[in-house]
């Protein structure tokens, strides 16, 4: 990841159209064991503007496709189970998380807005103690993003994607 040294930006922006997709496949599909068998991938000479294009269809597709699942619905995620909310939570670190990788590889940064990062904390992390910080710095922390002092990096991060009740 570009924040991190491992992907470049234009593998990063690929990977979110992909989960973007591939999140709307499962919730459609609705398997309990395993992924959809595809892997969504951008062209060898897409452009930034085409990647963008790739993921804000992929954002659209899953969107679309959310809206129109019944709350009950459950697919398959490797971190357990998910229902609507869960992948709406997932999609929405893939893009929040993915999209300030990119962000710091281009030398630039973002933040963005309080109340979606807290929303996404309580969904996904319940079992990461962040009460005491900044909820956009709380999910690059719990994402391994960022080191916080008196706070073990969370090198082995994961999230619940299983409802919570």
């Amino acid at each position: 990841m570009p924040g991190t040294g491992e992907w470049s930006s234009w593998h990063t922006a690929e990977h979110i159209g992909d989960c973007l997709l591939s999140y709307a496949a499962q919730v459609v599909a609705q398997p309990t064991t395993h992924y959809v068998r595809f892997l969504a991938k951008a062209d060898e000479d897409a452009t930034p503007t085409d990647l963008l294009e790739f993921a804000i269809a992929g954002a659209g597709i899953l969107s679309a496709t959310l809206r129109a699942t019944s709350p009950t619905t459950r697919a398959y995620h490797p971190s357990g189970l998910s229902d609507p909310e869960g992948f709406t939570a997932m999609a929405s670190v893939e893009i929040l998380i993915h999209g300030t990788d990119i962000a710091r590889g281009l030398g630039t940064s973002f933040t963005p807005p309080s109340d979606l990062c807290t929303r996404v904390l309580l969904r996904l992390f319940p079992h990461v103690d962040v009460r005491d910080l900044d909820p956009w710095t709380a999910l690059l922390w719990a994402t391994n993003r960022v080191d916080l002092p008196g706070k073990p990096r969370q090198t082995a991060w994961h999230w619940q994607g299983s409802p919570l009740t």
